[in-house]
């Protein structure tokens, strides 16, 4: 009962209403402040390097294709598509916000690609790895150098 009778007595001299107006003064300073630094969630995305995402998928979908049967020697062209959208708000400022990569097409290059079984193989592969349609994936045969 000790508390209860504290916290009755701050809120009867307005100590109480002061340090929550107080607070809130400062909450809404701190938000005000972040959307000047950059420091909200939407820019985050802007430290994301497309070249970087291209080579590591190119790098893991030739590592993974090259365990397949058949396939033999592999070689992996992507191209993406990123771009950035400018977003009117309401008071005719724009704020740029970027698009997450969109695979544009794959070409595979492989030992086995005139085998029809291992073609069907590294295609059912990448349409599902990727989620693309398999009007965008090329599969060939690698050219062979002696």
């Amino acid at each position: 009962m000790i508390k209860t009778d504290k916290l009755k007595a701050l809120i009867k001299n307005g100590k109480a209403k002061n340090i929550i107006i107080v607070l809130g003064i400062f909450a809404v300073l701190l938000i005000f402040i972040s959307s000047f630094t950059g420091t909200g969630g939407e820019n985050s995305a802007s430290n994301y390097n497309v070249n970087d995402y291209k080579a590591e998928l190119q790098t893991s979908l030739s590592e993974m294709l090259s365990k397949i049967e058949g396939v033999g020697s592999v070689s992996v062209m992507l191209t993406i598509e990123n771009s950035v959208e400018g977003v009117y708000l309401e008071n005719n400022s724009t704020k740029t916000k970027e698009i997450e990569p969109v695979i544009r097409g794959v070409i595979i290059a492989c030992s086995g690609g005139d085998d029809t079984m291992t073609k069907a193989r590294v295609l059912d592969a990448v349409t599902k790895a990727l989620n693309i349609s398999s009007a965008k994936v090329s599969v060939t045969k690698l050219e062979e150098r002696g």
